[in-house]
């Protein structure tokens, strides 16, 4: 007896899962289920896909952008290179004309064209932000003057400017050249 229905047990094992479904029912909830999967698994695909052409384009996107900017900037540099050697043509059509007038002007003459020249040119580099550093009877900064010497025995106090070898220039709130200057030591 014990046999039988072991054998019973065993068939009913065969034909009925463990969650207590027939064999049938079982594989079509299967299906069902495997059917489901493979729909999500088709939509993340198609999400998949359709965010890595939003992130290509947005990639696209950027690098035109950056192109742009670089091509604006560009041409906003060689507009002011243009502006610039504009007003420096000014002045060389200026020195030309006193070089084809050298030899009728007298001295007197000649030394009233190079002050001209040379104040066109200082008006056209202050027009670009271009100032020179105050030195003679300033006090010495190492920030936009370069001593050369120390002069001793000067009527000035000492770490006073006393003499300019060259011109120094500030480009804006930038030291672009120091000038360099002769120092007083003071009285030895």
């Amino acid at each position: 007896m014990e046999e039988s229905q072991e054998k019973s047990t065993a068939q009913n094992a065969q034909t009925t899962p463990s969650n207590g479904q027939p064999e049938a029912s079982q594989a079509a909830a299967d299906a069902a289920r495997i059917a489901e999967l493979e729909t999500q698994l088709t939509q993340a695909k198609q999400e998949a896909a359709d965010n890595w052409g939003r992130y290509v384009r947005e990639r696209a996107d950027v690098d035109n952008f950056r192109k742009r900017q670089e091509r604006l900037l560009a041409d906003r540099i060689q507009n002011q290179k243009k502006a610039l050697f504009n007003k420096l043509l000014d002045v060389m059509d200026n020195v030309e004309r006193a070089l084809v007038y050298q030899d009728t002007l007298d001295k007197g003459q000649l030394q009233q064209t190079l002050r001209m020249l040379h104040w066109q040119m200082n008006e056209v580099l202050r027009s670009e932000g271009l100032n020179p550093v105050p030195t003679v009877g300033e006090p010495f900064n190492p920030y936009v003057h370069e001593a050369i010497e120390a002069v001793e025995n000067s009527d000035q106090p000492e770490g006073t400017i006393v003499e300019e070898a060259r011109k120094g220039y500030t480009l804006g709130e930038e030291t672009l050249r120091p000038a360099r200057v002769k120092v007083s030591m003071g009285k030895q």
